[in-house]
């Protein structure tokens, strides 16, 4: 493995904690995203926007996950309060700029007040708890008419940013792209503070966390309204992109969907995020590709087949997932001449939290 060593507590906290210089890489796949809607066209913008929207929304669910350490099936229910916040807030006159900050803190703040009660539980009971809460979020979505349109939905009206109308998919991925930026520049910092730190710690060890003064409840409670934040801004986002809403796209499919993303691409990992996202908007993409390849054209069990299966290998095989791969790649290419067999053995058992 590689190995950094620095001098100074600040070389440590500093938010490029190897200098500007080594992220060449993220500027040349920043370079790719803002020329990619010049050389691809509509759909594969439409599927890249859905990429940027998934990987805010994974974001929320990393943070929970892979820094506190708690499994959530409910972050659909969260999806659903930012874009119906934002959508019944634009369509009484609420410009967009403060209908989604609003939307967001509506999210967070649901999130807080539901999971002050949740929180006492842990793991699969706290798994159950947070699906029904997601059952019951999505059911009022059905029943409260006069907000959501119930079961027959809403249209959504089109973004519009001082005076300017978002009308096409191509500033919709913009916007996406920067607030998916602001989103991991945000939860980068937010993993270097006191708070991330605590969240880290009760994660590995409540009781030694405990034992140190950090209060595990109103850390979990903090968890539990950030990842709901973030959750908010991809719902709002989600709204647009899809122009109607209704209670059936925010179902628990979506929160397997969410979890599924975050084991595949990494958990603990904000980079994870991003690959988990594209793997889950590419992977469709490519099974339909497929079925027009099989006998009769159409295998609908191709899709959950596909997705059980690669979970359980990596799972097996690579628990930090594409993120580890491509670790392990970086790490090989720059130790090939002193490579030896088993090298990355000890890694399969173990993941860490990174600030990318």
């Amino acid at each position: 493995m590689r190995y950094v060593l620095r001098t100074s507590y600040r070389q440590d906290t500093r938010l490029f904690k190897d200098g500007l210089p080594q992220y060449g890489w993220y500027l040349a796949m920043l370079a790719c995203a803002l020329a990619a809607p010049a050389f691809l066209g509509i759909h594969h913008v439409s599927q890249l926007t859905f990429v940027l929207i998934f990987a805010i929304a994974g974001i929320g669910f990393q943070i929970m996950l892979g820094f506190c350490g708690l499994i959530s099936l409910g972050q659909a229910g969260f999806l659903a309060i930012g874009a119906y916040a934002c959508v019944f807030l634009e369509r009484r006159g609420v410009p967009f700029v403060l209908a989604l900050p609003a939307a967001a803190l509506i999210s967070a703040a649901a999130g807080a007040a539901l999971g002050v009660p949740v929180l006492r539980l842990k793991g699969l009971y706290l798994a159950m708890a947070t699906m029904s809460l997601g059952f019951i979020i999505e059911e009022a979505a059905a029943r409260w008419t006069t907000v959501t349109g119930g079961n027959a939905g809403m249209m959504v009206p089109p973004i519009s940013v001082f005076g300017y109308r978002l009308g096409s998919d191509v500033p919709l991925y913009f916007l996406c792209l920067g607030l998916l930026l602001a989103s991991l520049w945000v939860a980068a910092n937010l993993l270097r503070s006191p708070t991330g730190r605590a969240m880290v710690a009760v994660r590995d060890s409540q009781i030694a966390a405990q034992s140190m003064g950090v209060e595990a409840a109103r850390v979990k409670t903090k968890a539990f309204a950030l990842s709901a934040f973030f959750t908010g801004i991809a719902g709002a986002l989600m709204a647009h992109k899809l122009s109607f809403i209704s209670p059936d796209q925010f179902t628990l499919a979506i929160s397997i969907e969410l979890l599924i993303m975050i084991l595949i691409g990494g958990i603990g990992s904000l980079r994870g995020v991003v690959f988990g996202a594209i793997f889950l908007v590419a992977m469709p993409e490519l099974l339909a590709e497929l079925e027009q390849l099989l006998p009769g054209g159409n295998l609908p069990a191709l899709r959950p087949l596909a997705f059980g299966l690669l979970l359980i290998l990596v799972m097996l095989f690579e628990p930090r997932g594409i993120n580890g791969l491509v670790e392990k790649a970086v790490d090989y290419v720059k130790l090939v001449p002193l490579y030896r067999k088993g090298m990355f053995a000890r890694q399969r058992s173990f993941a860490k939290s990174e600030r990318w």
